[in-house]
């Protein structure tokens, strides 16, 4: 079986989130282009619904079977391989990381057990970072976290050695069936916010979320009402005109139906590359 992963290039629907020529050199000059990530700054706690997160760090991610709630469809009549979908991308760039790869304190929130998803699922960038629970033939279960996506056989997924090891009985073909499902708990939501952002061009990903999300919208300086985020083929949530300068809010609706609003300050140095911490999480 070959595992073709979709670079930005081939991404049909919006390509990877990136500012419009027009739009890479601010007023004061500042660089614009480009994806990234830097070591997380913490923001202002927000109110919300959910769940408070538990005390972070990567453990929880490697949980060994089963999993939480579970959403939706079931995803059945495919097959699990080892792709091998790894954060260090040693075959296959990740589709929901920047190109710089996903950064250190982000891995070790969500843990080793990691999935590719078939690109044929509907929405499918929208599901970067959540998590799925599979469960194969011969009865063993995982729940495993989305980071990237490509060609592969309808409703199969390729999976982490890590996640490929919990799974396999040595049997073929490894059939099995997934649906989405909460994560398990690691602490608090993430916001990593691309290179180019500024406050006039800004663009993130929500990393570590508890819930697969329908919805992100910002309340900010150029905002007074919540405004929709617009998701890009490799993840990002981007605002075309900038959220404004000054402290804002992001809030998350899962596809539950369950919301957390985190309150957020402007760094002092800019958001470019930053990554802020909520209060919380799902």
């Amino acid at each position: 079986m070959t595992w073709i992963m979709i670079s930005c290039m081939a991404l049909p629907a919006h390509g990877c989130s990136s500012p419009p020529d027009d739009q890479k050199q601010s007023p004061d000059g500042a660089d614009r282009g480009g994806s990234g990530a830097s070591a997380a700054e913490s923001g202002r706690g927000g109110g919300g619904a959910g769940k408070a997160g538990a005390a972070a760090g990567g453990a929880a991610g490697q949980a060994s079977g089963g999993s939480g709630a579970a959403f939706g469809k079931k995803y059945e009549g495919g097959e699990f391989h080892l792709g091998p979908v790894d954060w260090d991308e040693t075959q296959w760039h990740n589709a929901c990381a920047p190109s710089t790869k996903y950064a250190p304190a982000i891995r070790e929130l969500e843990g080793e057990l990691l999935a590719g998803l078939w690109v044929g699922i509907p929405e499918v960038a929208g599901y970067c970072d959540a998590c799925i629970a599979v469960t194969t033939a011969r009865g063993k279960s995982a729940t495993l976290r989305v980071v990237t996506y490509g060609d592969t056989s309808p409703n199969s997924i390729d999976v982490s050695p890590e996640a490929f090891e919990l799974l396999d009985s040595g049997e073929y073909p490894r059939a099995m069936s997934w649906q989405f499902a909460a994560c398990p708990e690691s602490g608090p939501v993430h916001y990593e916010f691309q290179t180019g952002s500024s406050q006039w061009w800004t663009s993130l990903w929500v990393r570590n979320a508890r819930l697969p999300l329908a919805k992100v919208e910002v309340q900010s300086a150029n905002h007074a009402a919540f405004a929709a985020l617009e998701r890009g083929g490799d993840g990002t949530l981007t605002d075309g005109g900038g959220f404004g300068e000054g402290p804002f809010k992001l809030r998350l609706t899962a596809i539950d139906g369950s919301q957390h609003v985190d309150e957020l300050a402007w760094p002092a140095g800019g958001i470019a590359g930053k990554t802020l911490k909520g209060r919380d999480n799902l």
